[in-house]
């Protein structure tokens, strides 16, 4: 975000898309690692379940430190941007496939979805979010230089880690006799999306409320469009668990469109509150204890 800065992309731009490429880099290099090394369902079951845990886990954990009051227009329109992503991937993995071609569609959805993001984020340079944007700017301020070293630091260290947590996940389903789609949905998801937490919590600590829900819909977008359509490109998956559909991705549409109805509030400006965070909690941990007890035949 701060090389973006220096290069002068607007406040807006880089809040919808350098700061969601940047929080679901973790989902997209560790699927891409995982499907280059023949797991494809790992790279499936990270996708959703980092959705799962976005939206669940992290805006729970975030509403209930801080109640969410979405002001962002933007963000507003992003909300069933999400709701028909998650639907058309669904309708995609519903034959149990999901060819190449299919994945490229996705990669082209989220082309446009980035040019869509442009022409937003251009034409909406005064939307609350800008001034977030801005704000969080200027408190983490750095020369170009030491912003490109941690930008180059980082994508190495990332590059690292995945490979390194892709070898470790599918070493522990070996071990425990738990399929790696499993495992994609419970640790790798956790761990892909510990980016998003701190974004979202530090975000809605210092009031910036449209930042710690917009973090979250722009990853969950980027990870269905990218993170599946990459890792489909790469191995294509020819035989989706049933599980995937009746559990996880009704689980992730349910929870979207929870977020969906709390987010616009029915009527009138849209607020997360407490009450609704334990909502969210009580949704993904009931869903994590559905996952384990199933995964271990109980």
């Amino acid at each position: 975000a701060a090389t973006a800065r220096h290069a002068g992309m607007p406040s807006l731009l880089i809040g919808m898309v350098i700061v969601g490429f940047g929080t679901s880099a973790p989902e997209m290099v560790v699927s891409a690692m995982a499907a280059l090394d023949g797991s494809p369902a790992l790279a499936l079951g990270n996708a959703l379940g980092s959705n799962i845990t976005n939206t669940g886990l992290i805006l729970g954990l975030t509403a209930l430190l801080a109640p969410i009051v979405v002001q962002s227009k933007i963000v507003r329109r992003e909300l069933p941007l999400l709701l028909l992503i998650s639907l058309v991937t669904g309708l995609l993995l519903w034959n149990g496939v999901l060819g190449r071609l299919e994945a490229l569609g996705l990669l082209a959805g989220f082309f446009a979805l980035i040019g869509w993001s442009i022409v937003e984020g251009l034409r909406n340079r005064h939307d609350p979010l800008a001034g977030e944007v801005d704000q969080e700017l200027a408190a983490r301020a750095m020369p170009l230089g030491r912003a490109v070293f941690w930008l180059v630091a980082g994508f190495l260290l990332l590059i690292v880690s995945s490979r390194v947590l892709v070898y470790g996940a599918v070493s522990i389903a070996g071990a425990l006799g738990i399929s790696e789609l499993v495992i994609g949905l419970t640790i790798v998801a956790l761990g892909t999306s510990l980016p998003e937490l701190a974004a979202s919590v530090i975000a809605a600590r210092r009031g910036e409320h449209d930042i710690a829900i917009g973090n979250v819909v722009g990853s969950n977008m980027f990870n269905l469009l990218a993170v599946i359509g990459i890792a489909g490109t790469i191995n294509p998956l020819s035989s989706i668990a049933p599980e995937v559909l009746y559990r996880d991705w009704l689980t992730m549409i349910g929870l979207t469109l929870l977020l969906l109805a709390m987010a616009f509030g029915f009527v009138g400006q849209g607020r997360i509150n407490r009450l609704e965070g334990l909502a969210l909690l009580g949704c993904y941990s009931a869903y994590t204890t559905w996952l384990v007890l199933q995964a271990t035949g109980q």
